[in-house]
C-alpha cells in the first residue's frame, strides 16, 4: 500500500532515546521553550504556517495518526486501523473515553465533522488536496469511523498524520484560532500576543501518565542572540530546534547545557514567481540557479550545517534522489543565459524575506550579493510572517522569496497551478497522479525520482538546502526530539531530571 504503509502499525507511545531510558521519567515541573516565530493564529486547519503546528500539534490538538520521532506513522487517537482489499476503504477504531479539553467526549462523529470541514470549499483549508480522494465518511458507532475513497491513494495514511488533519469539536471549532480546544496532553491556558502561549497538563488525557510536565510555555524570540541570552540567563529552558548554528560550538562547551544535532524536513528554497516576468522564462530561472553558490549560502545562513539539495525533497524520504550536483555554480554560464534571454545587463527585482526566520534573511543577503555579480540587482524587503502569508503565499504578490517548506513529503504542491509559485505543468501534474495510484514501491520510487528531476531540469525554484535541527537546552531536560521528521515541538513525553 505504498511507502507509509511499510511502517509497522505500532502501539501508542513514543520511542525513548537512550538518554531518557537511563532513568524513569519523573512527573512534575514547568518548561519554557523558545521559538523564533509567533503564529498568527492557532488553527492549523485553515492556515499553512508551520509556526502554528509547532505550538499546537501533539500538544493541544491530535489526529487519528501521528508521525513519531523516528519518522514512523503510528496510531494516535485511533488505537488501530484496517484497510480494505481494494485499497479504497479505511476503518479506524478510536480509543474509548477520549475527552476534549471542555469535558465533552471525542467520538467518530467528531472525526466525520473534522474531515467534512476540511473538504468544504467554504473552509480556508490550505492543504485540502491531501484529502480530496475521500468520497465519504461514516460514523459506524461512537468509536468506529469508515472512510470510503474515490480512488487508491497510497499517501492516505501519511496525510492522516499531518498537522491539519487534527480532530476538532463542532461545539468549539470557532475557538480554534485563538484558544483551541483539543484532545492533547496539554490544555490551552493563555496567549500573550507578542510574547508567549501557555498550556497546562490535561488531567483527563486518555494516555495515562502522560504528560510528565505540569505546564509548558512557548516564548517567541526571533533574534538568535536574544534566544541564546535567554537560555543562558535561565529565562527559557529550551531553544526548540533552531539554535543559531554559529552559537552551537560555544554552547556545547558550557556544562550547563546540551545541543542535539539532527535533521528536519525543511526544504529551504528561493521561490520564483512564474506569473511574473522575467521568471516565467526558463532561461532566466536557469541563470539565477547557476549564479547561486549553494555552499556559500549554507555557510552564510546556517554556518555550514545544512545539506545541499537540487529539488524539492529531503534526504529522509525513501524516494529522495540527490540532484544537487546537476547544475553547479557557474556565473559565466549564467551571464550568457541572461544575454540569450534578452537581459545582457541584467535586471532588478524585489526579494521578500520573512522576518522571523534568520536562515531566510541570511540566505537572502548572500543570494543578493551573488546575483549582483551577474547583473541581477535585488532590493531586499523583510516583512512580518503574517504579511508574508497574505501577500506572498495567498496572493503571489512577489518576485522572489526565501522560505523553508517544513511540511514533510510535499512535492505535491507543484501539482497546484494556483500555489504561490504559479508553476503550471500538466505533464508534472500527471506524474503526481500516476505516483499516487501506483502501489508497486519500486515503480513508485522511479516516478518520484522523475518528478524530482523534472523540477530540477525546469529550474522551477532555486533549491538551496535542508535546514538542520539544532535544539539546545538545559542538561536536566530529558527525552527531547533530536530529529524532526514532521512539524512539531512535542512536549508530551519530555521530563525534567531530578
Amino acid at each position: 500500500m505504498g511507502l507509509f504503509l511499510l511502517f509497522s502499525c505500532l502501539v501508542m507511545g513514543g520511542f525513548f532515546t537512550s538518554e531518557a531510558m537511563a532513568q524513569k521519567p519523573v512527573p512534575g515541573g514547568t518548561l519554557t521553550i523558545s521559538l523564533a516565530a509567533e503564529p498568527s493564529g492557532l488553527d492549523p486547519t485553515t492556515n499553512p504556517s508551520a509556526a502554528i503546528k509547532r505550538v499546537v500539534h501533539y500538544n493541544l490538538l491530535e489526529g487519528l495518526l501521528k508521525v513519531d520521532r523516528n519518522g514512523r506513522v503510528v496510531p494516535a487517537l485511533a488505537k488501530s486501523y484496517s484497510i480494505s482489499k481494494d485499497g479504497k476503504g479505511y476503518t479506524f477504531v478510536l480509543h474509548s473515553g477520549i475527552k476534549f479539553h471542555d469535558g465533552s467526549f471525542c467520538t467518530a462523529e467528531d472525526v466525520k465533522f473534522s474531515f467534512e470541514r476540511l473538504l468544504d470549499p467554504k473552509t480556508a483549508a490550505p492543504y485540502r488536496m491531501y484529502y480530496e480522494a475521500i468520497e465519504s465518511i461514516q460514523a459506524v458507532d461512537p468509536t468506529t469511523v469508515k472512510f470510503k475513497m474515490k480512488k487508491v491513494d497510497s499517501n492516505f495514511l501519511f496525510n492522516m498524520a499531518r498537522g491539519d488533519a487534527v480532530i476538532v469539536s463542532k461545539q468549539s471549532v470557532d475557538r480554534l484560532k485563538s484558544a483551541p480546544v483539543g484532545t492533547g496532553p496539554f490544555k490551552f491556558a493563555e496567549w500573550k500576543r507578542g510574547d508567549s502561549v501557555t498550556m497546562i497538563k490535561y488531567p483527563e488525557y486518555y494516555r495515562k501518565g502522560i504528560p510528565y510536565l505540569d505546564k509548558v510555555t512557548f516564548r517567541f524570540i526571533s533574534d538568535p542572540s536574544a534566544q541564546l541570552a535567554a537560555l543562558r540567563a535561565g529565562d527559557v529552558d529550551v531553544i526548540a530546534y533552531d539554535l543559531a548554528p554559529e552559537n552551537a560550538p560555544a554552547l556545547e562547551k558550557d556544562a550547563r547545557f546540551k545541543v542535539l544535532k539532527g535533521n528536519t524536513t525543511t526544504d529551504v528554497i528561493m521561490a520564483m514567481n512564474h506569473s511574473r516576468k522575467p521568471f516565467n522564462d526558463p532561461k532566466v530561472r536557469q541563470a539565477i540557479t547557476l549564479a547561486i553558490d549553494r555552499k556559500a549560502v549554507i555557510q552564510g545562513a546556517v554556518a555550514g550545517y545544512g545539506t545541499p539539495i537540487g529539488s524539492h525533497m529531503d534526504p529522509t524520504n525513501p524516494y529522495y534522489v540527490d540532484v544537487s550536483r546537476l547544475y553547479p555554480y557557474n556565473p559565466e554560464k549564467a551571464r550568457q543565459l541572461l544575454a540569450e534571454a534578452g537581459y545582457p545587463t541584467g535586471f532588478g527585482a524585489v526579494l521578500k524575506l520573512p522576518e522571523p526566520y534568520a536562515y531566510a534573511r541570511r540566505s537572502g543577503e548572500v543570494i543578493a550579493d551573488q546575483l549582483s555579480k551577474v547583473g541581477i540587482k535585488l532590493i531586499i524587503e523583510v516583512i512580518p510572517m503574517g504579511q508574508w502569508v497574505d501577500r506572498v503565499f495567498k496572493n503571489a504578490e512577489y518576485d522572489l522569496t526565501v522560505m523553508g517548506h517544513a511540511e514533510p513529503f510535499d512535492i505535491e504542491i507543484y501539482g497546484r497551478s494556483n500555489y504561490y509559485f504559479r508553476y503550471n505543468n500538466p505533464k508534472f501534474q500527471e506524474l503526481l497522479k500516476k505516483a499516487e495510484a501506483e502501489m508497486n514501491e519500486q515503480a513508485r520510487k522511479k516516478i518520484y525520482e522523475q518528478a524530482q528531476r523534472t523540477l530540477a531540469d525546469e529550474f522551477v525554484n532555486v533549491y538551496l538546502f535542508i535546514n538542520p535541527a539544532l535544539p539546545a537546552m538545559k542538561k536536566e531536560v530529558m527525552n527531547w526530539w533530536k530529529d524532526y521528521p514532521t512539524i512539531v515541538v512535542d512536549a508530551s513525553e519530555v521530563y525534567l531530571q531530578k
